[in-house]
């Protein structure tokens, strides 16, 4: 995993056309714009684990201590909801 330090609007570029862009950080919630061509879907990681099991399809594995900080999180958090376009 690469992982790298940004500040508010500053941005990542994902090969030639993905760009990622942190529009705010409040505590321990980061804001993130995120520029992708219409081809290529952006999910937050629960709703595509809900689309590749309504599909029927395998997850990639995912480290154990990405996913049980991922379920930790969800619990003690809840969903806060999806302001995805599609």
């Amino acid at each position: 995993m690469l992982i790298l330090t940004r500040k508010r609007n500053e941005r990542i570029m994902i090969g030639d056309s993905i760009e990622v862009v942190i529009v705010d950080i409040r505590g321990e919630q980061v804001q993130l714009g995120i520029n992708a061509p219409k081809d290529v879907p952006v999910h937050r990681r629960e709703v595509y684990e809900a689309i590749v099991r309504e599909n029927g399809r395998v997850l990639p594995k995912t480290p154990r201590r990405e996913r049980m900080n991922s379920v930790k999180k969800h619990r003690n958090n809840g969903d806060p909801g999806d302001n995805e376009q599609g």
